[in-house]
């Protein structure tokens, strides 16, 4: 911990954040703990959603039940944290996997959602976009009576439904052209924009240090700036529950829970005042 508040108490630190920062608000990661290269279930392919319409339908169908658990959730300390280290200055940006918005929830701007936001719907077709909040609506209102159980809570807000409760469950279109929804979110199998990662290159060049917290790097969109930060000979400092795939070139390993190492780390660098002032 002595070593950790060091490396960020000389500022211009680059936050990536995986699902592992917001397992403590009660939203489960693709991994068990301790589990790094061990998934729990495959999310859908990008591929299988655009090209069937009964995999749409089970997803959306799986969503609609999984997609309260999202809305509902609260930052926790981990996130608090996060963000008092960058009001404080010591964090010059946040990149983050996760699509669950508990960054801008927890207070903190510059994030970069590398991955997009479940809270955003767009139309494969013409491009429209729309609010998750109004699409959970429209679904209540074209299944009325529809009653179904998950067996399990995958990430993400997906869920695991028997396949006949699948088969009942009405999708609906997009209200300005009739196409296909989408979560505008990447999917398994799906590029993150080419721009985006430019600019998240860019936070990384104008920073001093790259700090992942809650991430075991398993896929190449996160773990590919922890390979940039090792070319640019930038420390690469990891907290997490757990092996990451990224241990063996980490300047700084931590394994250890997010909510409390990191609050921790603010109590040792942000003076009481400071806390109070930024929650």
């Amino acid at each position: 911990m002595d070593e950790l508040a060091h490396l960020v108490a000389a500022g211009s630190v680059l936050i990536l954040s995986g699902a592992g920062l917001s397992t403590e608000s009660g939203i489960p990661d693709y991994r068990g703990p301790r589990a790094g290269a061990v998934r729990r279930s495959t999310p859908m392919a990008i591929s299988e959603f655009r090209s069937s319409t009964s995999a749409r339908r089970r997803y959306w169908a799986r969503s609609h039940l999984g997609w309260p658990l999202i809305s509902r959730a609260e930052p926790n300390a981990g996130h608090h944290a996060v963000t008092t280290l960058h009001r404080r200055g010591l964090v010059m940006g946040i990149i983050t996997q996760n699509v669950d918005g508990l960054h801008q929830s927890a207070g903190a701007d510059s994030v970069l959602d590398l991955h997009g936001r479940l809270e955003h719907v767009i139309c494969l077709s013409c491009g429209a976009t729309s609010r998750r909040h109004d699409l959970q609506r429209r679904l209540d209102e074209a299944n009325p009576g529809w009653a179904a159980a998950a067996t399990r809570v995958n990430a993400d807000g997906d869920v695991e439904l028997p396949e006949q409760a699948v088969e009942s469950f009405v999708v609906v279109a997009c209200e300005h052209c009739g196409g296909p929804l989408k979560p505008d979110v990447v999917f398994f199998g799906e590029n993150v924009p080419a721009d985006r990662v430019q600019l998240a290159y860019r936070l990384l060049t104008d920073a001093s240090t790259l700090m992942v917290v809650g991430s075991s790097l398993t896929v190449f969109s996160g773990r590919r700036f922890v390979t940039r930060a090792v070319a640019e000979a930038k420390p690469v400092v990891i907290v997490n529950d757990g092996p990451t795939r990224a241990d063996s070139v980490a300047h700084l390993k931590l394994t250890a829970r997010l909510g409390t190492t990191l609050t921790d780390l603010v109590d040792q660098l942000v003076s009481p005042h400071d806390v109070a002032t930024y929650p």
